[in-house]
């Protein structure tokens, strides 16, 4: 009796707050605050619509992927969550998730690139519905064209540069360091994070962060802080605080900094990073949708929500209203296209490459960051410090 209340206990502390459980003939969803009105009257539909009741509970997006792996094993938890792909490694390898075998036939409706985010050894593990990567944000006053190479970028960015009035004609905060805004740096003359097994799986053991394109990719960045165009280790905050106020030509990021400019009343507009000597850099994609858990009664019940009420045009147009984000199914992705911001980065998307959902890109992010930073402030030649970068995650991945 004593360690059953132990039990009972921890498992109180670790979820923090009274978790539903999976109830045959019912569905439970756990979303975060943002979606939570929306897929909350979404859920008043379908019952309205199949008899079927839904219950929405709200969880911070950042705890619905830990508070799944310890309420699923012990028979509470939810029928579907909704979160990101990059959670696939975790879940997936713990036994959390179950596939949905009906995307299969379906995925030709979703963009290639989300239903790709959302494949773990073959089989896919969500059903997509919204889309994001960095892209060049740019204020049309100052920038009436976007440039479509890096060196008409330069071109501008040293016009409208004039440090001494904090004015600046392009802005990355890739330097900070920041490995998710350097990628298309690295990628731009053919770098990468794994690389790939004959199946088409990733392959931890072979990491292209300290290859010939990824360091040209690293001096490229470089070039940018030696001119002078890009001062090192600017920050998020610094640089949309900059841009909003309309002393920034060009950023780059993502469609998160759009809605802030627009309402400091920057005439905002998203193109395609530049390319590079004829190369299309390639920035990381997120992508969000739903997942069913692996422990839920109700996993026919769930599979028909998803595949005939949530992969619908109006369903995803709710989504995508209630968080502008370029949705991943076709038919939405085409209703909003005449939107230039989602155009804008919906070319980058298309581009892009899925983040690494496997469990070893964990080890990455801090030996790169560190390489950026070493060779950023020009302690080390890229060449360096991206080798022993690579050399630490091996270590790390425990690759032989």
């Amino acid at each position: 009796m004593k360690k059953l209340l132990v039990i009972l206990v921890c498992f109180t502390v670790l979820l923090g707050t009274v978790i539903l459980a999976s109830e045959a003939g019912k569905l439970l969803i756990w979303t975060d605050e943002v979606r939570k009105p929306t897929i909350e009257n979404l859920g008043k539909q379908f019952t309205k619509l199949y008899g079927v009741p839904v219950t929405v509970q709200e969880m911070s997006f950042g705890d619905i992927r830990d508070k799944l792996g310890v309420a699923g094993p012990a028979g509470k938890g939810p029928d579907l969550i909704i979160g990101a792909h990059d959670w696939l490694g975790q879940l997936v390898v713990s036994g959390l998730l179950e596939p949905l075998e009906f995307m299969q036939e379906m995925k030709g409706k979703f963009v290639k690139t989300a239903v790709d985010a959302f494949t773990y050894g073959g089989k896919i593990y969500g059903l997509p519905f919204a889309t994001e990567a960095i892209g060049l944000i740019y204020n049309k006053d100052l920038v009436p064209t976007p440039p479509k190479t890096f060196k008409e970028l330069e071109a501008i960015a040293k016009k409208l540069t004039h440090p001494e009035k904090k004015e600046y004609g392009f802005i990355t905060q890739a330097s900070q360091p920041d490995p998710y805004h350097s990628f298309p740096f690295f990628t731009a003359y053919g770098g990468y994070i794994f690389g790939k097994n004959p199946d088409g799986t990733l392959n931890p053991c072979d990491i292209g962060l300290d290859t010939k394109g990824a360091v040209k990719g690293a001096y490229l960045l470089l070039s940018l802080i030696k001119k002078g165009l890009v001062p090192e280790g600017i920050d998020y905050q610094t640089m949309t605080s900059l841009f909003n106020a309309g002393k920034i030509g060009m950023i780059l990021t993502g469609p998160w900094a759009v809605g802030g400019a627009v309402k400091s009343g920057i005439n905002v507009g998203v193109a395609k990073i530049p390319t590079v000597d004829g190369n299309t850099p390639r920035p990381f994609v997120g992508v969000q949708g739903f997942m069913m858990s692996n422990f839920s009664k109700n996993k026919a019940l769930a599979a028909f929500f998803l595949k005939d009420y949530v992969a619908t045009k109006d369903t995803m147009l709710a989504l995508y209203k209630a968080d502008p984000r370029a949705p991943a199914f076709k038919p939405a992705l085409t209703a909003v296209a005449q939107d230039p911001i989602v155009k804008g980065f919906a070319e980058n998307i298309a581009v892009g490459i899925p983040m690494p959902s496997i469990p070893q890109m964990s080890a990455v992010w801090t030996a790169w960051a560190n390489a950026i930073s070493l060779f950023c402030t020009q302690k080390e030649a890229p060449e360096k410090a991206l080798s022993d970068a690579v050399i630490s995650i091996k270590k790390t991945i425990k690759c032989h």
